[in-house]
């Protein structure tokens, strides 16, 4: 067997299957790993599940890098498939000598096993991971790997793009913005956000030396897992560069399993707050990972949902956030002050003072009022909540963009708004972002001044190059954050034969269709 530096926990299973399972319960086929002599550049992990739908084409975008199949490692480790699985992962590694199927003996019900034991059998100085239902930009590893090489760094991330039925959307935007290298992680102030297992690469002995595991958890294990690698990351760097396609054109977001788990979910949650504050680490630090747990996971993700809309049996949900309204005691800081959106503070407000009807009610006029009345007050913007206590019915908003005219003159396009809110001298330009392909954008200057009166122009020979479809327009301001500006009205030219049309979504932002 590949001398490792370190052991996982053995998993014991019972029962037998027809291949030379080891004693630690996993088989490598052939044995291939025991003859392995080639160096690699980078080890690709990919859990396996009952995978057989998109499995050859993720096989395949590992193969068709252009770094050069020959410096990558590819271990796939199957969990128990019952499906083909199994026969394809033999196909493929008979093959190419740089597969390596693994085959466990039972299942784990969990992706984390399958990946530690990916880790402990790697051998390449990066490690990055690849579910089996999603794929690589062909030059995804390569892009990753010569940054890591450049920069010395610990840590890369680059684009994700996920693809829906309906289109196509980037995933956790602040982690591609922007080219950064040698960065801190904390400089980067979402970072602990989405951090599933896509589009990033890590230096090995990073994870290995200090034994970073996906912990036995069915829930929020990839999340405890790089919350851990960016904290012992000492600096790192983030691409602009497309790496990674997450498959959800089959996702339901309503599905029976996602309502039913949540409480489990929110459990796992729990367990990821408590293991980072036996951590210690210093306040800011440590303020900035528990945003993420106690902002996104135990409010966003416990009541601004469907299900709980739905559910008869909200008083389960209040008890299991009182769960986790014991965890903060003691803490160094008020949690709500790193809080991102205000919609949160005030929930947590009326949960503590046990107003729990209205915050029902605000999450209900959350989902339902798409367009909200809005307050300007000292030239700064809030939401109107008027079923609210006088209290917390003008609810802060960060930033607010509203139209104020559009016109075509002299061959361009001129959009005039007024913007309020507490980074106006932040804004930097408006994006253009095909609605289909997200990779299709394009940037062009504004000018905002002081007191927030801001102007767009584009000459309509610049948007004659923008192919047919439709468009988002945003605000763009610190790098990654963004505004919708809202709209009322609509206006239209034709220009050589085509027609530029700046209309008003069914959210009263501004869009662009082009024909």
């Amino acid at each position: 067997m590949v001398k490792v530096p370190w052991v996982l926990k053995t998993i014991k299973f019972t029962k037998k299957r027809p291949y030379e399972y080891n004693a630690d319960g996993y088989y490598i086929v052939d044995n291939k790993l025991e003859h392995k002599t080639k160096k690699t550049k980078v080890t690709v992990i990919t859990p396996v599940f009952n995978a057989e739908k998109y499995l050859r084409r993720t096989i395949d975008s590992v193969i068709n890098q252009t770094m050069g199949f020959e410096n990558i490692e590819y271990l796939l480790v199957d969990d128990c498939s019952t499906d083909s699985s199994r026969d394809i992962l033999l196909e493929y590694s008979s093959k190419y000598e740089n597969i390596f199927a693994v085959f466990l003996e039972c299942n784990t019900g969990t992706p984390g096993q399958p990946r530690n034991l990916g880790v402990q059998l790697s051998t390449s100085k990066y490690i990055t991971f690849l579910d089996a239902d999603d794929w690589l930009e062909p030059n995804g590893l390569e892009v990753l790997h010569d940054i890591l090489e450049k920069t010395g760094d610990d840590y890369v991330v680059g684009k994700t793009i996920q693809l829906k039925n309906d289109g196509s959307k980037i995933v956790g935007e602040h982690e591609s913005c922007k080219e950064r290298r040698n960065v801190s992680p904390y400089s980067i102030p979402h970072i602990f956000q989405h951090l599933g297992p896509r589009a990033r690469m890590v230096r090995a002995s990073v994870i290995k030396e200090n034994r970073i595991v996906f912990p036995e958890m069915k829930f929020a294990e990839d999340k405890q897992f790089f919350m851990d690698v960016l904290i012992h990351c000492n600096t790192i760097s983030t691409t602009k560069a497309p790496i990674y396609y997450l498959n959800r054109l089959d996702d339901n977001d309503a599905s029976l399993t996602k309502q039913t788990n949540i409480m489990q979910k929110t459990d796992s949650n729990i367990k990821v707050i408590h293991y980072i504050l036996q951590k210690n680490l210093e306040p800011e630090k440590e303020k900035m990972i528990m945003n993420r747990l106690y902002e996104f996971d135990s409010i966003t993700r416990l009541f601004n949902t469907g299900h709980f809309q739905k559910t008869k049996l909200k008083q389960l949900y209040y008890n299991k956030f009182n769960e986790i309204l014991k965890t903060t005691n003691g803490l160094r800081y008020d949690i709500t002050e790193n809080f991102h959106n205000p919609l949160n503070k005030v929930a947590f407000e009326l949960f503590k003072e046990g107003k729990t009807k209205q915050l029902e009610k605000l999450f209900e006029w959350e989902k339902k009022e798409k367009v909200k009345n809005v307050l300007i007050k000292d030239n700064l913007p809030y939401y109107v909540a008027p079923f609210l206590d006088e209290k917390h019915q003008n609810i802060r908003v960060p930033m607010l963009a509203i139209f104020k005219e559009d016109q075509f003159y002299d061959n361009k396009y001129i959009l005039d708004f007024t913007v309020y809110g507490d980074y106006v001298d932040r804004i930097t330009d408006v994006i253009i972002r095909d609605r289909e392909d997200v990779n299709l954008e394009y940037s062009f200057p504004v000018e905002v001044d002081r007191g927030g009166e801001g102007r767009l122009v584009v000459d309509m020979e610049l948007l004659k190059q923008l192919p047919s479809s439709s468009y988002s327009m945003f605000l763009r301001y610190d790098d990654y954050n963004k505004i919708n500006i809202r709209k009322m009205n609509e206006n239209q030219i034709r220009y050589e034969n085509r027609d530029f049309t700046f209309y008003t979504t069914i959210h009263s932002n501004v869009g662009l269709k082009v024909q």
